[in-house]
């Protein structure tokens, strides 16, 4: 039996255009992942509108990308991205890009 991958949590809000490429560019890195058999966890999207303190933590620096407990604000360079998915998911070292 295999656990349940923790999933990758992209905070933002409706209609910001940030978010909204980070989400196709998360996209199309699990989709690159999964096709090399590396761990591709769901994608889940929350709004920092429905809940008062995460737009107090993240109003300014969304969009936010969380694994676990890692984080990378201002998420919106895809190299960026996919090397703070090696280090979240993989453990790959050199993770200067988690704030």
């Amino acid at each position: 039996m295999t656990a349940t991958p923790t999933p990758i949590v992209l905070f933002g809000r409706p209609g910001c255009h940030l978010c909204d490429d980070a989400h196709a560019v998360l996209e199309a890195l699990l989709a690159d992942r999964a096709w090399r058999g590396l761990p591709a966890p769901p994608l889940v999207e929350r709004s920092i509108e429905d809940d008062d303190a995460l737009h107090r933590r993240y109003g300014l620096v969304i969009p936010v990308v969380a694994v676990g407990e890692r984080e990378l604000e201002l998420a919106i360079e895809p190299a960026e991205l996919e090397r703070f998915l090696a280090a979240a998911l993989d453990g790959v070292p050199g993770d200067e890009a988690q704030r």
